[in-house]
């Protein structure tokens, strides 16, 4: 039996057509079979068919209308023309517009099925290489994890084991450690990761519009609700539905979202008739929800509907054995989008990130490594193009040199040019880190003779 796929059949002529749907029913397609051109163009602006087999000559609408309006709604069907009065001016522009092929009557039933085959061959093709490029697309929006850290990797071990099960998870970490990466990753190793992934910042709306963009509205629900609009956990349909910094949630918004995960049906705004769902869903937050559950800031039944699963994600601080190698990949992906030559990073550089605590986590360490690469004209990333705060804010460890302990001075002497060194001369800087006013460097730069006297 043939691939299945829809197929819609178009001629003036009625037997003709009835037969020729017998046959390609028998063939297996789902086949819609219609004796007049302008009802088929009518059906075509409604609903969508895999290919289109019509008449070229027919009363009303003929057959370049239907290719015409097909390859314009519906750029990836296929049109097979056939016609009794084949000439080759006809057939060249029938395939100029796109016709899949052109049959001339009269035809032979294995013609029409091989072309038939075909064409519904190239669709599904066609078909099966756009979702694959779409499923590739929301694999690389989620990006790489990349790490070594013993926690992160059993955090990632649980996250696997847990992805297929369906059950609510909830997300805890501080602000920018990864916990829509975390979500993606959820999401490509559960039971639909073909489905949508939907995502939505809690924090950024009012109530009103954070309940019109989860669950919709109909036409005319609110002043300028001039259509019906479909809601995020509708889009999500059998996929997962990221809700990031749940916490700032209303408790009313509250209500309504636990009503949602426990009946697994929703209402628009405005609406009177239940919609089922079929949604996972994934929850975040940077704060400690045990304790905005005890303050009364958070609803407890939520808080155990949302929190089947926790998945603590530690800071960078916790974790700088990872901090050499998402500011490696980070300097290559950044010199990609700026189309800019590869970059390495300097010893005392790293060094420096490495010692870092990252208030900003992993979203700080990407800003940073993008801001090198648009500053730096070199082939090595120094500490002169990582910003200054990051130097300011250090914690400085200073190490004797040699093999005998400095004296006080010359440790005073190494250390204010060490400072200056990595300030690049600049002495407010420098003064700044020392805890000292300019003027204080100045006389001490004077007296180490780290200064011209003249």
């Amino acid at each position: 039996m043939s691939e299945q796929g829809t197929l819609l059949i178009i001629d003036d002529e009625p037997i003709a057509v009835r037969n020729l749907a017998h046959v390609m029913r028998k063939e297996g397609y789902h086949t819609t079979a219609i004796d007049n051109g302008l009802q088929a163009l009518t059906l075509l602006k409604r609903q969508s068919f895999d290919v289109v087999l019509t008449d070229l000559r027919m009363d009303g609408a003929n057959g370049m209308e239907i290719l015409q309006t097909c390859k314009k709604l519906y750029p990836e069907s296929e049109v097979i023309l056939i016609t009794g009065f084949a000439t080759l001016e006809s057939a060249v522009e029938a395939m100029r517009d796109g016709a899949f092929y052109y049959i001339a009557k009269p035809f032979r039933l294995d013609e029409v099925r091989k072309m038939v085959s075909e064409a519904m061959h190239k669709v599904h093709l066609h078909r099966e290489n756009r979702e694959l490029k779409e499923k590739l697309r929301r694999i690389q929006e989620g990006g790489p994890i990349i790490t070594r850290d013993p926690v992160m990797i059993k955090l990632l071990e649980t996250t696997r084991q847990v992805g297929p099960t369906g059950c609510n998870i909830l997300i805890t970490g501080e602000s920018g450690v990864g916990k829509e990466l975390i979500a993606h990753y959820l999401h490509q190793h559960s039971g639909h990761p073909d489905g949508p992934f939907v995502a939505i910042n809690c924090g950024v709306f009012t109530e009103e519009l954070l309940s019109s963009e989860l669950f919709g509205h109909e036409k005319g629900a609110f002043t300028g609700a001039a259509t019906t609009k479909i809601g995020l956990m509708e889009s999500a349909q059998g996929g997962t539905l990221f809700l990031d910094e749940v916490t700032e949630m209303t408790l009313s918004m509250q209500v309504k979202l636990l009503r949602a995960i426990q009946e697994r049906e929703i209402m628009r705004v405005g609406g009177t008739r239940s919609i089922h769902i079929d949604v996972r869903f994934i929850a975040a937050t940077n704060r400690n929800l045990a304790e905005a559950v005890a303050q009364g800031k958070f609803r407890q039944d939520l808080f155990f509907r949302l929190n089947v699963i926790t998945l603590p994600i530690p800071p960078l601080k916790q974790r700088r054995g990872d901090i050499a190698l998402l500011a490696d990949y980070f300097l290559k992906r950044g010199a990609e989008r700026m189309e800019r030559p590869a970059r390495t990073i300097a010893a005392d550089a790293m060094a420096l990130l490495r010692e870092y605590d990252f208030p900003g986590n992993i979203r700080e360490l990407e800003n940073i490594m993008e801001r090198a690469v648009a500053l730096c004209n070199e082939e090595t990333i120094t500490t002169l193009h990582l910003p200054d705060e990051l130097r300011i804010q250090m914690i400085r460890t200073f190490r004797k040199r040699g093999d005998r302990a400095p004296t006080l001075e010359e440790l005073e002497s190494d250390y204010i040019q060490w400072v200056l060194n990595e300030t690049s001369g600049n002495q407010t800087m420098a003064a700044e880190i020392l805890g000292i006013d300019r003027v204080s460097l100045w006389r001490k730069l004077k007296r180490l003779r780290l200064v011209s006297e003249e």
